[in-house]
């Protein structure tokens, strides 16, 4: 697995140079070959996570990866193809409304992470009556030292003042103020070749599951 994990950034390089549509078609090939590859990964870490987050047991790695190519309709960008290989595994696929586990491949630029990039209003709107009932909960997880040593800060966006229905000095108002919850851990590009991958990626999930978990937790 390490050595055709690595073949995916050497691929992905290769299109960075190249990103039209006739050099694609002239490299289908090795796409479907790297294209195989990311997917059997995707097979494995689904594998893995479901062995402690039961809501994966039945999902399958091609609801989990993502299209290689670009929409290009409302983008001064007309480059036909991403630069990177991507997944979110969660409950009912990447189209889901539940927090999702994240891998992201591309040269230079390696990372994994967990939760909800962007939720729509309605799940916000639960994340946050979550985070108003149970905001010690969620500080006890993501304010653990193993698990700031490894995935930092919490990411996302955030309004400039509380959200309606909250007041301003509300305990837990920087949280309540984020439109995005989510976690990232970065690793470099020779982490691929690592034997053991797969297992150190699910043991970094396996640190992430109880953040994904109160996400789903106020989604359900």
């Amino acid at each position: 697995m390490a050595e055709n994990l690595n073949d995916i950034n050497v691929f992905l390089r290769k299109l960075a140079k190249n990103n039209s549509r006739e050099w694609m078609a002239e490299n289908k090939p090795e796409y479907q070959s790297t294209r195989t590859v990311f997917e059997g990964l995707i097979g494995e870490l689904i594998a893995g996570i479901a062995s402690f987050d039961e809501g994966l047991a039945d999902l399958q790695a091609k609801k989990s990866v993502f299209r290689l190519h670009r929409d290009t309709r409302f983008s001064n960008d007309k480059s036909p193809y991403k630069l990177n290989y991507g997944a979110s595994m969660s409950k009912g696929g990447r189209k889901s409304p539940y927090g999702s586990y994240y891998i992201h491949i591309k040269p230079g630029d390696n990372f994994i992470g967990g939760g909800m990039y962007m939720p729509e209003a309605a799940e916000l709107k639960k994340i946050r009556q979550e985070i108003d009932y149970n905001g010690d909960e969620l500080l006890d997880i993501i304010k653990a030292s193993g698990f700031q040593q490894i995935y930092g800060d919490l990411q996302g966006d955030s309004l400039k003042t509380a959200p309606k229905g909250y007041h301003k000095d509300h305990e837990h108002i920087d949280l309540l103020r984020h439109k995005g919850f989510y976690f990232l851990h970065k690793f470099p590009d020779s982490d691929l070749k690592k034997t053991d991958f797969v297992k150190e990626v699910v043991a970094k999930y396996q640190l992430i599951y109880p953040f994904v978990s109160f996400l789903n937790t106020a989604i359900d």
